[in-house]
């Protein structure tokens, strides 16, 4: 694994007082201040010049909405990775925002390479969000820039930035104050915005906001309004980040609908979902809250993180899924099925109302007793496919299993010795989605030894905390014939608990484990091997499972 000089969640003051928060709860957050209630006062609107506000929405130039689907990725500290945006849009991403340093903190990041990554953006049809990460927690984290030093890096790429409205916001500064004096944010971001539009600037701002990002203490949300009017042009979005303090419904929602009613512009600029020792964040409800709400969300993020468990592809290898990308990428809410490109792109027809055909009935294979693999004939829409979702059907019922970009995904987490019915939908980058498929019915094997099959397992504690602990399980077939799904058993001896996992996905009762296998890891070939990492709960001792299953088959221990 790799690790980045700095995340979104890995300042150690932020996280005690992240944790700190998550114990408080929502009930600090402020309301918006009294003229948020009112109507808001007229703007004097600039002419739309590329993606731009109006009436508390973020628009393309030509007026259509958009809502922005996508992750984060670390460029300022990998450099070297530039297949990850190609990566990304094949994902399905509209928009990715990207880490960059304004020379404070790291190493500067200069006119050139930012136009190189403005072309990359485009190249790959994505909406590009600029941050400057240096201000990182400010007055709290001593090694933090300010946001007057960040502004004047963006007015020093100015003859960069020019013109790119269409395609380019502007994310003054990541988190740019800690939870020391939190009032302290307001006057130093207004500013800042201030400092912009007096040289000129005519983007989209995007403006994060204090408490690490997470406003536990509501100061962005009672001062938005007055930070908002203060910017003339009007062409101001605010950015709450959610971790550990929105670890339930009413938390993410009260949030999100108080900017909504009030008329003013958000979006969820980074978000984890993973539980760890500081919480459990409820990324479901964020992500349906978004959907609901026509809101944009960017998940953190795509890789190279000090805590692995926030990595979407495993050391930037876009084969290698962790359960945390496979959820933001094929989810129920997520990019696949959510995401529609910018029409600056050229990817969406104006007033493109014709659905896709209806997807040929799948058929199943490679059923094993904990996943199946769909496949189907594919849709043909008047444009073009952009992809299809899978349900699971119910009577009346439908409940989304996962999603792909091509017409077959292996659908993961079963029961064994169950009866399920699965159907698809297409859907084109307008959003207009096909009628239902024909379902077709999977009944999932037995846990019984498979024939043919051997394993051995390796299993270690990578690193070590109070409460804590990360594993590594690796699985190897030693049998004489391919592995194709599989379902992992063990046992804990001293209570231990599996609190997120990469790689599979866990089932535990009491100290009995399951571990059902990702999309990536569900084969392995002769002598091959797959590797399933996790962080967990412990006590004061630790000791190592003492004896493993695959699919009912007893495992040697390496």
């Amino acid at each position: 694994m790799r690790s980045a000089t700095s995340t979104a969640r890995t300042s150690p003051p932020a996280l005690l007082l992240r944790a700190m928060a998550a114990l408080i709860g929502v009930v600090l957050l402020g309301a918006l201040g009294p003229a948020a209630a009112q109507a808001r006062p007229a703007q004097a609107e600039a002419a739309a010049t590329g993606l731009h506000i109006s009436d508390g929405r973020l628009l393309e130039g030509n007026g259509n909405d958009f809502v922005m689907r996508g992750v984060n990725h670390a460029h300022t500290w990998y450099p070297g990775e530039t297949q990850s945006l190609a990566d990304i849009k094949a994902f399905g991403a509209n928009t990715v925002r990207v880490v960059l340093s304004d020379g404070h903190r790291w190493t500067r990041n200069g006119p050139a390479e930012v136009a190189g990554i403005v072309a990359d953006c485009r190249t790959n049809r994505l909406i590009c969000v600029l941050e400057v990460h240096d201000t990182t927690g400010y007055g709290e984290d001593a090694a933090a820039g300010t946001l007057d030093h960040a502004a004047d890096y963006w007015i020093s790429l100015k003859d960069v930035l020019a013109g790119q409205e269409d395609y380019v916001i502007v994310n003054i500064g990541n988190e740019p104050w800690g939870n020391t004096d939190p009032a302290g944010w307001t006057a130093p971001t207004t500013a800042a915005v201030q400092k912009l539009r007096g040289a000129g600037f005519a983007h989209t701002i995007m403006v994060d906001a204090p408490n690490w990002g997470q406003d536990w203490q509501g100061v962005m949300r009672a001062n938005a309004q007055a930070v908002y009017d203060a910017d003339t042009t009007g062409n101001l979005i605010f950015s709450i980040h959610m971790y550990s303090v929105y670890n339930t419904a009413q938390a993410v929602t009260d949030y999100l609908n108080a900017f909504v009613n009030a008329g003013l512009p958000i979006l969820i600029g980074e978000f984890g979902g993973p539980a760890d020792q500081w919480g459990d964040p409820d990324e479901d409800t964020m992500m349906a809250t978004a959907e609901q709400l026509d809101l944009g969300y960017l998940a953190w993020s795509w890789s190279g993180n000090t805590d692995p468990i926030l990595d979407l592809a495993i050391d930037f290898d876009p084969s290698r899924l962790s359960s945390w990308g496979e959820r933001i990428f094929h989810g129920a809410n997520g990019i696949a099925q959510t995401s529609k490109e910018a029409t600056v792109f050229g990817g969406v027809t104006p007033g493109d109302t014709q659905a896709p055909t209806a997807p040929g009935t799948p058929t199943a294979s490679a059923v094993t007793a904990t996943s199946a693999t769909l496949s189907w004939t594919a849709a043909t829409d008047n444009v073009a496919i952009a992809g299809y979702d899978v349900v699971r059907v119910n009577g009346a019922t439908e409940t989304p299993v996962a999603s792909s970009t091509t017409n077959s995904v292996t659908v993961t987490g079963l029961t064994a010795e169950t009866a399920y019915s699965f159907a698809v939908y297409a859907r084109d980058a307008a959003g207009n989605r096909s009628t239902r498929s024909a379902t077709v019915s999977v009944t999932t094997d037995r846990t019984t030894p498979t024939p043919g099959v051997g394993c051995s397992v390796g299993y270690r504690v990578v690193g070590e905390w109070p409460g804590g602990f990360q594993g590594e399980i690796t699985i190897r077939n030693t049998g004489t014939a391919a592995v194709n799904g599989w379902n992992l058993g063990f046992s804990f001896a001293d209570g231990q608990t599996v609190s997120n996992m990469w790689g599979g996905t866990p089932t535990q009762s009491g100290a009995t484990v399951s571990v059902a296998p990702a999309a990536y890891t569900a084969q392995i070939a002769v002598n091959g091997s797959v590797t399933v990492g996790f962080t967990g709960n412990k006590g004061a001792k630790n000791t190592a499972p003492a004896a493993f299953t695959l699919s009912g088959t007893a495992c040697t221990t390496a």
